[in-house]
């Protein structure tokens, strides 16, 4: 059995600098630690319960089966906040059948990264009898 301590997504993006500049500048996710120099140095952002690592380079992008979920609080605000930093918004707020109230972007790669609200009276957060 595998005991699973702590885990992160890795990321190895066409243009490093271009990529920090997108998850740490207009995102604006916090940096857990950076190691190495250069242009191809690693830098580890909180995704809050996991942890995106974006080093090394890749000739080619990541493959668009790879995607990133990551909750939010309030999608309205952060589709504001992401418009006016300048990041192309790929689908704004929608709630879903399901539930959910989901906003598309990419990041400079065209990986897709879907934002998530969660409604106060969801399954996810609500559960009737409980």
């Amino acid at each position: 059995m595998v005991h699973v301590l702590s885990s992160r997504t890795l990321l190895r993006p066409t243009d490093p600098e271009r990529s920090r500049a997108f998850y740490g500048e207009k995102l604006g996710l916090a940096v857990y630690r950076e190691f190495g120099t250069g242009p191809e140095r690693g830098t580890v952002y909180f995704l809050g319960g996991g942890f995106l690592e974006v080093a090394g380079r890749s000739d080619s992008p990541p493959s668009p089966a790879l995607k990133l979920w990551l909750q939010v609080p309030d999608a309205g605000t952060v589709h504001e906040e992401l418009k006016n930093a300048g990041v192309e918004i790929v689908r704004p707020p929608v709630r879903e059948p399901w539930g959910l109230i989901e906003m598309w972007i990419a990041d400079p790669d065209g990986t897709e990264i879907v934002l998530v609200e969660i409604p106060a009276d969801h399954p996810l957060r609500y559960r009737p009898g409980i």
